[in-house]
């Protein structure tokens, strides 16, 4: 298991798991959060994970509304407020 190290003593330390699929891309899954990203090669899926996971922490980004989610076709009313363990076959592993 890769420890991302910015060598920064204040930035915690992450766990994270790259796991190399079939076909040859990349999957990057922060271990403390639970977010997971892809990519054609590891470095890309490292950027992709460091974005994905700034997005799950509120660091970048906006909240989504309701009026957002009614955008997009889905009924706020189905959405659980806390997040769920997604359907990913390296969750299960």
């Amino acid at each position: 298991m890769a420890k991302a190290d910015a060598g920064d003593s204040d930035t915690p330390r992450r766990e994270i798991r790259l796991v190399e699929e079939e076909g040859g891309e990349w999957s990057a899954i922060d271990e403390e959060t639970g977010v997971a990203s892809q990519g054609e090669t590891r470095s890309e899926a490292l950027v992709n994970l460091d974005e994905a996971v700034a997005l799950h922490t509120g660091e970048i980004g906006e909240p989504v509304t309701d009026a957002d989610l009614r955008d997009l076709g889905l009924d706020p009313d189905d959405i659980p407020d806390e997040p769920r363990e997604p359907d990913a076959p390296w969750f299960s592993e």
